[in-house]
């Protein structure tokens, strides 16, 4: 028992049950796939809830124990572990509601239960008031249910279409439910339940809350009953009731009594047509082909009993309750049997159809059709069902047609009784009392029964028989096409009665005559049959000898009556200034002379409004002329009723524009409105007398009414502009005063008799200002003050009626006060709930007013734009401030909040809440008011709650449907649906802008944020935790999430895709915005799950809106990128691996993840084995959803025009573009319309006229061009957006995720398939060139990807040594991947230039894979014998790079064309990148393809000429604030590709060819040297802008590189190269010195200095001059005096380098950098070595090339041995680095020998460390991980940096520092042992010079050796030791004492240890490289010079 005993929180009595209804509706009415299985299981769970249809579960003493101990014991829960403990409280409510309902006590708390959880639902109520609504909603769901399954069935009557299957179904399981006694039932239900009845037990019990709630639970309960009755009523259309159901249901109406008005309520009035139609036999006529079989069902035939029960229970002779109901049922039974009679089965009957002529006079005795209009008619719901309408239709025309003699004896008892009141009227006696009026009643029941046709069936034609002469009239008449057949018989009868009755018509019926052709008329065939009655009623008598026609039914009849009235009255019309005009004149209109007459006007409203036909032939009738009769009628005194009716008339013929322009002419000529007045005239005259003296002392205003109408539809058809002219000011404006100042102001403080009426008076002046103000549109006229000439003189021109409501609107004037204060008026109202007379008008004004409010703010941007631009002196507000004033009524600022309360009255007005909304979002554009309105809005709590709720239920309402268009707006409930669907979206997009403002905003407000707290604090909550209320944002979710459990997905997406698309849109603006980013993200992931219940959805097809569809995922995308990207950075590892499972797999997703199929079975089964790789792959969601995304776009074809002209149309269509919200581009059409319709229409002349026809059409053919343009329009930036959101959610998962949640195979393999498919997709021949650049930028990243993946995969080792390859990914896929990349690059033409910039940048990441990683130099290689370097199999790099470069080359010219051309012009950014590929193909390309192509196609020559344009551009770098970098970075780019094809012989002379030297030296560029100090105040803080000395150096150290290239390749024409660089170096000397002579030596300064002392050694020589060519002899002097000077300077930078100087500049690299001062201090080691190097090979080659042998040889170096610094180490200045002589400036050779000692020392230094780290990296995984971090420091920037990162990245990164700090130590000893050994070298010379051949001087006899020496010196070209200025000072002057001083040092400097380390350096290193025994010999050479003896 304990299981049942368990509590259901969903409740049984309401969760089930509206589950039940959910399938029901979905099977039967929504036509859902796979519905009828649910439906089975639905039923056959449900049915003893059908079969005991609304009984209570009982109470039992058990269950209430059980409850009653839930407060202490606990009661179980179902789905729920163990039991809860609920409240005291809980319980006792639970008694009271088990009680009020008599229900169980544990269902009641059940419903409780589910009360409460449904509470947020239902804001302000408590969760026992909730309760009672779910209760009776549970009812509501079984009997809705019930009435959707009879109304499926099979039957007479209709059909739903349904599936054969579900309609047996169906069929079957009522049947029995039927059998079971369902209408006994239903019968008793109906009588038990009614709403007062239970509303007193609900008060008794304090069951009944606000207004609202009362309001719905009678709804509920009287849809109960209704729903029931439908019931029974649906189930008599389809089939008969058994005998005694027929007979229950008659008992039950016995019973039945009337409402108060008389007529019968909904509920009974079911019930009576239910009983209708089981007497129905009337089908029978209709021959289907099922008619046999409805014959064999049907009771009356084969039930003898049934019809003796039912004819015996309908003649008995006890009355009814409502007599008249039982005529109907008499006379209903009455036709049966008459139809009975007349079938072949019906002579078994004959004792039963005897009756009915009987049966019949009953009925009519019982006044039947008397109760049919009054009872039946009169009930609201009869014109709203279109069965109920038929049945009656045929009930009135079978007994017209099958009882005339009935109708005929009617007729004549008619005649009689006219006579009777004729004889009584002469006779002046009382009337007689035997009257009968039936035929009056049943023509006004006819009447009245047809002129409603709220289906549109005009079912009167049934009443019309077509004659011959109709047949050629152009009317579509739906006989037409059957001309030659005879109409049936029934219609020949029944236009028969119509004829004959107006045939000698008693005055008596007259009236009733005229209502009854009023009522046939209705509809646009009948009302041209019965115009055409009319007309040939009169004609036949025309003849006539009276003077009056005959037939008083004819037109002829009526208007010459009327003008006859117009005669009579007229002449009585007295002079208006008489005092007597206010008393009307004896002989006037009787009374019933005025019905009659009203009756014709009705008559001939209702043929003018159907028929325009009819409204020209009449209006045009030169006798009759009806509208010049008709306004002078207007003029005379008559009754304001009938005068209102000739308005009615009028307005009908204002129908047609034609009529209305000269009805606007007439209406001002005959001054109904008074607007001129006469001169001397003392009082007013017209409508507004009347209006103020006769009509409000009436208290009735049928006239204004009539007038406002009649303006409303003028209006519409034509627009007067010169209305009056030559007597007043022309235009509209008097009607307007009149409408605003005499109607509509004074409208709330007039008295009406009518309550009603006061709103309808409103509703119809409000109606004329919305459409004034709706057609107006400002225009810059309206604001210039026109005059006109009127009788002579200048009076100010009216402005356009528009013009003047907006400028009332823009005001705090009194119209504006009105509007508002209705639409608060209108809010009261509705918040009471309750019926009161007027409410439909009073709903139409209100929505009236929103309307122009809404207008207004529409319009006044324009307005008041237009406005500023005149200048003219008008004052206006914007009408968003006026709304924030403060209303009189309330003294509060609440008109806002009123316009908003409608959203909370969104169930009942759906277009009031529509048109709220649509002001609402016009007012959150402005920022300023946002604020405001959020204050306004949360000020009063209560209003606050109420309009959260209004703005939740207005988007959680079920009924909204997303329309196409407006054509289906003809079904009611379809437009109701549409308005409540764009009601949807304006909210959704008032959110989405209010999101874009800053806080707080509505928006917030709305979707349950902080508003008067920090956003970011938000705690978003499910509804109803922490007494959180249902937001906006639970609205926007729970509309997505429905649907995304089952395999369809988001029902959304499919149903409203547009509305779906904003609220992703709303969603993804909350996760983007970095307040509310965090509260969103968190409550999305954990109560919601959100993104992966949508995600795996993915992708959305729609075939029928694709655009939506792209929407929906672009902002669903991205809002899972910023997921990612979080749940990445917060650590949250589960939530990212999740989505980038479901994102990524390529496996499907098996619910047992740990797959216990095994592997072995499939792989045992051949088909496995065979597919063991394909079968089970799917497709990766990302990979579907670019499938999705169709990259072909149909572009409309051109525009053919045969009478525009193309271009100036494409113009116009410019002209009318505007961006639309979405930040589309797209064309208004509604303007473009308006301005090709004034073209057409300003044509003049017949041709024009003629061809307008041809004219509009091709109007129309534009329209729809531009509408399928901006559809185009709209559909690339849909795909623009969903392929930039799919791109960020790639480039998301590869970059922001954590690597290792994708292993590195699968990562390439994942980068494999999506670059392939984009590449297929962009390649197709039909993809639009405007999604290329999104594609070209996955591209990109995507390659970028793939080249790290595939590179740190190399780098851990792995995949090197494969020989599939060279990664986890094929070589094969890798060609692939090129292939489609160059094809790209291809497919591109010239315009796509920055897009190739992406290809290009993804070609250079792919051609670095196939680049080695720096392997370390461990000095064995060069040991290996060349064969086997030759021999060694090639490695996978080598490969990869060979294939590469042929599939490069298979593309031939094509590709190097163009990557040519994009390196030599364009955007900046591609050129640098097109320069970067020429500069990686010509480094693979070993067969100088590519090199001759530039050669020879001229473009190398012409980036070298490019060079000097670059110059200026250069040179505004330099500037202390340059404007941009561009020019360097291509300038760079530029040198590097020089640089690159210097480094072949071949291109280094091409370069040379080209001049490109000579480009370089005229560059002035290089002489801007900047000042180093002047600029650090204008340092970029971010330093990302170097300072210009940088800058300088960028410039000048690319030159210099290239240089050296040139110098390097260029051996063979070693001199031309030379020659040139020289020249360079000469013309730039200055510069050159400047910088040799740097004080400060700075990294970057060393780095010029390396690279120039480089240049200077290779150039600065002898013999280069003489090779320059022609130099002529003063030049070449001057070319010698720079050469000298770089010498010396370079000699005494050596000075400086070699020196003390170098610890110092040491030292000072580590202070200035201290965080990376490692590899600072290495690069300035390199840098000095260099430069050193470069000096001494200098040196070196200065001496060879002065002379083979040392005794020619010139000297560098001073004699003295003394080295540069003191022992001490201590730092010596500058000049102490020269010897202490006084005679010279040269370098002494101790510097030379220091240098060799320092560079011994350090060889041994770096030796050491360049093991110490070969060691490490050979055992790089045993390092101790402090080790690794220090090793990682250089090259992590920022603090704690290597914390952050993995273990395996930080040993790539230690690995990579190794390999970097081996290198540089392998090029540190390469230096040092090339400097030993030109140090070595120079100093052998030296010290051979001075010790063997020099001959000292003494002081004394200086001449002769002075002289010898100073020759040889000068005849040498060089001399370079001579001081220019100090010729005396010179190195003549070595004395004996210095050569033996020199000779000492030498001997103590170059001592044992000295020599024996320089041996152990050649045995160390020299061997592996070449010169091996070099320093051996030398050392052994100068130790010999040192060891000789004196001579």
């Amino acid at each position: 028992m304990a299981a049942q005993m368990a509590v259901n929180s969903g409740a049984s009595l309401w969760g089930p049950l509206k589950e039940l209804w959910e399938t029901v509706d979905g099977a039967v009415l929504r036509r859902q796939p796979e519905s009828v299985h649910l439906l089975d299981l639905q039923l056959k769970k449900h049915k003893a809830n059908f079969l005991s249809l609304f009984k209570n579960p009982p109470k039992s003493a058990e269950q209430r124990e059980k409850v009653r101990k839930a407060s202490t014991e606990g009661i179980p829960i179902q789905g729920q572990q163990g039991s809860r403990l609920l409240p005291e409280q809980l319980l006792k409510e639970a008694f009271i509601l088990s009680d009020l309902f008599d229900i169980g006590e544990l269902a009641a708390l059940e419903l409780l239960l589910a009360g409460e959880q449904q509470q947020p639902h239902f804001p302000g109520l408590t969760r026992g008031l909730v309760a009672v609504l779910l209760y009776w909603d549970g009812k509501r769901c079984v009997a809705n249910s019930l009435r959707t399954l009879i109304q499926s069935r099979q039957g007479k009557t209709f059909t739903l279409d349904l599936s054969g299957e579900l309609v047996a179904y169906t069929t079957c399981f009522t049947d029995e439910l039927m059998s079971q006694g369902l209408t006994k039932r239903i019968l008793t239900l109906v009588s038990e339940i009614s709403v007062t009845r239970e509303f007193e037990r609900l008060q008794k019990e304090r069951g009944l809350g606000n207004e609202k709630h009362r309001k719905e639970v009678s709804d509920l309960i009287k849809e109960c009953r209704q729903a029931l009755a439908d019931s029974l009523f649906s189930w008599t259309c389809q089939s008969p009731l058994t005998k005694d159901d027929t007979l229950a249901l008659i008992g039950h109406l016995e019973t039945v009594t009337a409402q108060a008005d008389g007529s019968l309520d909904s509920v009974n009035l079911a019930l009576v047509m239910a009983l209708l139609y089981c007497l129905d036999v009337s089908f029978i006529e209709q021959g289907t082909e099922d008619r046999e079989d409805l014959l064999q069902a049907l009771p009356l035939l084969t039930e003898r009993q049934y019809v003796s029960a039912v004819h015996s229970r309908l003649m008995d002779g006890q009355p009814w309750k409502l007599p008249g109901l039982q005529a109907v049922c008499r006379m209903a039974w009455a036709l049966s049997l008459r139809v009975l009679s007349q079938l072949p089965q019906g002579s078994a009957l004959v004792e039963f159809t005897e009756g009915d002529e009987a049966l019949a006079d009953l009925a009519l005795l019982g006044d039947v059709f008397l109760f049919m209009k009054e009872g039946m008619l009169g009930c609201e719901s009869f014109s709203q069902e279109e069965f109920y309408i038929r049945r009656l239709h045929s009930l009135i025309t079978d007994f017209l047609a099958l009882m005339p003699m009935k109708v005929k004896q009617l007729r004549n008892r008619a005649d009689e009784d006219a006579r009777l009141v004729h004889m009584s009227l002469q006779m002046d006696s009382e009337l007689p009392a035997s009257l009968r009026k039936d035929l009056d009643h049943l023509m006004t029941l006819i009447g009245e029964f047809y002129s409603k046709d709220s289906f549109g069936l005009e079912l009167g034609l049934e009443f019309w028989c077509p004659t011959e002469s109709l047949q050629h009239t152009s009317l579509q008449g739906s006989y037409l096409g059957m001309a030659l057949q005879r109409p049936p018989h029934k219609q020949v009868v029944l236009s028969k009665f119509v004829r004959q009755m107006g045939d000698l018509l008693p005055s008596t019926l007259y009236i009733s005559y005229l209502r009854m052709l009023k009522g046939l008329a209705n509809g646009p065939q009948c009302a041209h049959y019965c115009f055409s009655l009319l007309k040939t009623n009169g004609a036949t008598h025309s003849d006539n000898i009276q003077g009056v026609s005959g037939s008083p039914v004819s037109w002829e009849h009526f208007f010459h009556s009327l003008m006859l009235y117009h005669e009579n009255l007229r002449r009585d019309f007295p002079n208006p200034d008489a005092s007597q005009y206010r008393h009307p004149p004896l002989r006037g209109i009787t009374q019933r002379e005025l019905e009659g007459l009203t009756s014709f006007l009705e008559l001939l409203t209702t043929i003018i409004t159907w028929s325009e036909n009819a409204r020209l032939a009449l209006c045009e009738h030169p006798q009759w002329t009806p509208v010049v009769v008709m306004l002078g009628l207007l003029q005379c005194s008559v009754p304001p009723v009938l005068k209102a009716e000739v308005l009615h008339c009028l307005a009908a013929f204002g129908k047609s524009p034609e009529i209305a322009a000269s009805l606007w002419q007439s209406l001002e000529y005959t001054q109904i409105l008074q607007t001129v007045r006469a001169p001397g005239q003392r009082q007013a005259a017209g409508i507004e007398v009347e209006l103020n003296e006769i009509e409000s002392s009436c208290e009735e205003y049928p006239l204004t009414r009539g007038f406002c109408h009649l303006t409303s539809t003028l209006v519409e058809s034509s627009m007067p502009v010169n209305l009056g002219a030559g007597l007043r000011v022309p235009g509209f404006q008097p009607y307007l005063n009149f409408l605003r100042d005499s109607v509509f102001l004074p409208f709330p403080t007039r008295a009406y008799r009518r309550p009603a009426e006061k709103w309808e008076v409103a509703d119809a002046v409000l109606e004329v200002f919305h459409k004034l103000l709706r057609d107006y549109e400002p225009q810059p006229s309206d604001f210039v003050q026109e005059m006109v000439e009127l009788q002579g003189e200048q009076v100010p021109a009216h402005k356009p009626p528009g013009h003047s409501i907006m400028f009332h609107l823009l005001n705090d004037s009194p119209m504006l006060a009105l509007c508002l204060s209705l639409l608060e008026e209108g809010v009261r109202q509705l918040d009471t709930y309750a019926p009161f007379p007027g409410k439909k008008h009073l709903e139409s004004a209100v929505l009236h007013c929103l309307c122009l409010l809404d207008l207004a703010l529409q319009k006044e941007v324009m307005y008041m734009d237009l406005l500023r631009e005149s200048q003219s002196s008008l004052l206006v507000s914007p009408l968003e401030q006026l709304l924030q004033g403060v209303s009189p009524q309330t003294r509060r600022a609440d008109h806002i909040v009123n316009i908003a309360r409608y959203l909370y009255h969104s169930s009942s007005n759906p277009e009031a809440a529509f048109q709220s909304a649509k002001i609402l979002r016009r007012i959150a554009n402005y920022p300023n008011i946002q604020n405001r309105l959020v204050g306004d809005f949360t000020h009063d709590q209560a209003v606050s709650d109420k309009l959260m709720a209004g703005f939740v239920e207005c988007l959680d309402n079920e009924e909204a449907e997303e329309g196409a268009e407006r054509e289906d707006d003809s079904d009611p409930q379809n437009k109701v649906s549409r308005i409540r669907h764009e009601t949807q979206i304006h909210m959704l997009n008032l959110l989405i802008t209010s999101l874009e403002l800053k806080t707080p905003n509505l928006a917030l407000y709305l979707l349950g944020y902080e508003v008067k707290k920090p956003v970011s604090t938000t705690n978003l909550q499910d509804p109803g935790v922490l007494g959180c209320p249902r937001s906006c944002l639970h609205a926007i979710l729970s509309l997505l999430q429905r649907g995304t459990e089952k395999r369809s997905g988001p029902v959304l997406t499919q149903q409203a895709p547009h509305l779906a698309e904003l609220c992703y849109q709303v969603i993804y603006q909350l996760c983007a915005c970095p307040d509310t980013s965090g509260p969103t993200m968190r409550y999305l992931r954990t109560s919601q799950d959100f993104l992966f219940s949508h995600l795996q959805h993915l992708p959305f097809i729609l075939s029928s809106n694709q655009i939506a569809a792209l929407s929906q995922m672009s902002w669903l995308m991205k809002t899972a990128a910023i997921e990612l990207r979080v749940t990445s950075l917060n650590r949250q590892r589960s939530h990212t691996q999740r989505l980038v499972s479901l994102l990524l797999d390529d496996q499907p997703h098996t619910q047992h993840s740990d797959g216990e199929t095994g592997m072995e079975e499939e792989t045992r089964s051949v088909s496995g084995f065979l597919h063991f790789d394909t079968v089970s792959k799917v497709r990766r969601k990302l990979l579907s959803v670019l499938d999705a995304i169709d990259f072909s776009q149909d572009m409309p074809e051109l525009l053919q025009l045969d009478f525009f002209e193309r271009a100036q149309i494409e113009q116009v269509i410019s002209n009318c573009e505007h961006v639309n919200e979405q930040g589309h581009t797209v064309c208004n059409v509604k303007l473009l319309h308006r301005v090709l319709v004034a073209e057409v229409n300003a044509l003049q002349g017949m041709a024009a006229i003629g061809q307008r026809p041809l004219l509009m059409e091709e109007v129309n053919s534009i329209l729809q061009q531009v509408v399928e343009r901006n559809r185009v329009r709209r559909s690339l930036s849909a795909k623009r957006h969903a392929l930039r959101s799919w791109r960020s959610l790639v480039e998301t998962l590869l970059t922001a995720c954590p690597s290792d949640l994708i292993p590195a195979d699968d990562r390439q393999l994942i980068i494999r398939d999506l670059l392939l498919d984009l590449h297929d997709k962009v390649l197709s021949e039909d993809a639009a060139g405007e999604l290329m650049p999104i594609v070209a930028g996955a591209v990109f990243t995507l390659t970028a990807h793939l080249s790290q993946s595939v590179l740190s995969e190399q780098q851990q080792g792995a995949g090197l040594e494969a020989s599939s390859g060279f990664a986890s990914i094929a070589n094969s896929a890798l060609h692939l991947i090129l292939r489609k990349l160059l094809d790209f690059i291809l497919s591109t033409g010239g315009g796509y230039q920055r897009l190739r910039a992406h290809l290009y940048g993804s070609l250079l990441y792919y051609l670095q894979m196939a680049q080695k990683p720096d392997e370390p130099d461990t000095l064995q290689t060069a040991g290996k014998a060349m064969w086997e370097r030759l021999t060694a199999p090639e490695d996978g790099f080598s490969k990869l790079q060979r294939e590469n470069l042929a599939i490069i080359e298979s593309y031939g010219k094509s590709l190097m064309e163009v990557v040519c051309r994009d390196a030599c012009d364009g955007h900046e950014i591609s050129r640098m990148l097109a320069l970067a590929v020429l500069d990686r193909i010509l480094s693979i390309d070993r067969q100088n393809q590519w090199l001759v192509y530039i050669c020879n196609s001229g473009y190398l020559r012409t980036l070298v000429e490019s060079l000097r344009q670059d110059d200026v551009a250069l040179q505004s770098l330099l500037t202390p604030q340059p404007p941009l970098l561009k020019p360097l970075y291509i300038y760079e780019s530029k040198m590097a590709l020089l640089t690159r094809v210097a480094k072949t012989g071949q291109g280094a002379v091409e370069l040379l060819r080209c001049g490109l030297v000579a480009q370089l030296i005229e560059c002035q560029v290089f002489d801007m040297v900047p000042d180093s100090d002047a600029h650090r105040v204008m340092r970029d803080p971010s330093g990302f802008i170097p300072s210009p000395l940088d800058r300088y150096r960028q410039i000048l150290l690319p030159t210099l590189r290239l240089f050296q290239v040139i110098l390097t390749s260029t051996t063979m024409n070693h001199q031309q190269g030379a020659a040139q660089v020289l020249q360079w170096l000469i013309v730039h000397a200055d510069t050159i010195q400047a910088l040799l002579r740097c004080q400060e030596l700075s990294m970057g300064a060393l780095q010029e200095l390396s690279l120039l002392t480089g240049i200077i050694s290779k150039t600065a020589l002898p013999g280069v001059l003489e090779m320059g060519g022609e130099v002529n002899g003063a030049a070449l002097l001057e070319f010698q005096g720079h050469i000298n000077r770089f010498q010396r300077l370079c000699l005494s930078l050596l000075g400086r380098l070699a020196g003390s100087e170098r610890e110092r500049l040491l030292k000072q690299a580590e202070i200035a950098a201290p965080g990376d001062s490692a590899e600072r201090r290495e690069e300035m080691e390199v840098s000095m070595q260099q430069v050193c190097a470069n000096i001494m090979e200098y040196c070196q080659t200065l001496l060879l090339q002065s002379s083979a042998q040392a005794q020619f040889s010139i000297c560098l170096f001073s004699p003295s041995g003394s080295e540069p610094a003191g022992r001490d180490g201590g730092r010596a200045d500058l000049s102490s680095t020269l010897p202490s002589m006084a005679y010279s400036r040269a370098p002494s050779l101790g510097l030379v020998l220091y240098l060799l000692k320092n560079s011994a020392a350090d060889f041994f230094r770096f030796h050491q460390s360049h093991r110490q780290s070969l060691g490490k990296l050979q055992s790089l995984d045993q390092l101790p991980p402090e080790e690794l971090k220090e090793l990682c420091q250089g090259l992590v920037s920022g603090p704690g940096g290597v914390e952050k990162i993995p273990s395996v990245q930080r040993n790539l990164l230690a690995k990579r520092r190794l390999v970097q700090l081996i290198n540089n130590r392998a090029k540190l000893l390469s230096l040092c042992s090339y400097v030993i050994e030109t140090c070595l070298f120079v100093l052998w010379r030296h010290l051979e010079y001075y010790l063997l051949h020099c001959t000292p001087t003494d002081p004394k006899d200086l001449l002769p050796g002075a002289g010898l020496f100073r020759s040889r010196l000068t005849d040498d070209s060089f001399g370079g030791l001579q001081a220019s200025g100090g010729r005396g000072l010179s190195l003549s002057r070595v004395s004996q004492q210095d050569l033996d001083l020199l000779k000492g040092d030498m001997a103590a400097g170059f001592g044992e240890a000295l020599q024996k380390k320089l041996l152990e350096v050649e045995g160390q290193y020299s061997q592996v490289r070449s010169r091996y025994t070099f320093i051996q010999a030398l050392v052994r050479r100068i130790r010999g010079l040192l060891r000789q003896p004196k001579s």
